[in-house]
């Protein structure tokens, strides 16, 4: 499995106990979803390696208590610490509506209510305190704030991301 082909998960925060359980951190609004889980995929030394799950269950609410098959031992959870969790694309619940995965709208064009198509999203800059669409018009990057208030409506069919955004925000890049 591709990393590319996969989703974040979390990570491997902590030892659980002697028998060889970790604790991992989920990182979404929705760790149930991942209580009866099969298996993951774990990084190691930049792979991604398939664990079946012997058992699991929630712990205080972001955290997702696992036990491991083929890992028995303190020493064995510690080689995982510190390890990131991915699972596969295809099991990311479907979202509908406005909501949208950030992935999802690589490629996907900005259109705006006033001033028609504003060029194509590259990518989602989520490092900052608000996340941002960078966007691209030819040859000049813009950064378009992912404010629910500017977001009209995700045309999943004709790939495009419709906004109604302030005055002069995509002026000051023209």
């Amino acid at each position: 499995m591709r990393k590319e082909d996969c989703f974040y998960l979390g990570k491997i925060a902590k030892k659980f106990s002697f028998k060889g359980e970790v604790l991992a951190y989920l990182d979404t609004d929705e760790p149930e979803l991942y209580e009866n889980l099969e298996s993951v995929f774990v990084e190691c030394n930049k792979h991604l390696v398939p664990f079946f799950i012997e058992s699991s269950s929630l712990h205080k609410n972001d955290f997702l208590r696992v036990r491991f098959e083929d890992v028995n031992n303190e020493e064995e959870a510690d080689a995982l610490l510190g390890n990131d969790l991915y699972l596969p694309l295809k099991m990311l619940p479907k979202l509908t509506g406005n909501k949208f995965y950030f992935h999802e709208v690589i490629g996907f064009e900005i259109e705006d209510k006033r001033l028609g198509i504003i060029g194509e999203i590259q990518s989602v800059n989520d490092t900052t305190a608000q996340p941002l669409f960078e966007v691209i018009q030819d040859g000049v990057e813009m950064f378009i704030p992912m404010i629910d208030h500017f977001l009209i409506k995700i045309d999943r069919e004709n790939k495009k991301v419709i906004m109604d955004l302030p005055e002069g925000l995509v002026e000051m890049y023209l």
